[in-house]
């Protein structure tokens, strides 16, 4: 059983370090308010985050 919660819990800092677990929170959150809208490819959910964080620049300390 510990082995079991253990990789589990690898695999959940994995997903979350690579950063592909916010595309999933991304599709539960356009389910919830858009239903009937189609929801955008996991390289459109890419694309349309670089074409935000260009047109939105946020200034970083590094």
């Amino acid at each position: 059983m510990r082995a079991a919660r253990w990789a589990r819990a690898v695999c959940w800092y994995l997903r979350e370090l690579t950063g592909e677990a916010e595309y999933g929170r991304y599709c539960e959150r356009h389910l919830r308010h858009h239903p009937l809208a189609p929801v955008p490819t996991r390289r459109e959910y890419q694309e349309q985050r670089a074409l935000h964080r260009e047109t939105h620049p946020q200034s970083r300390c590094c």
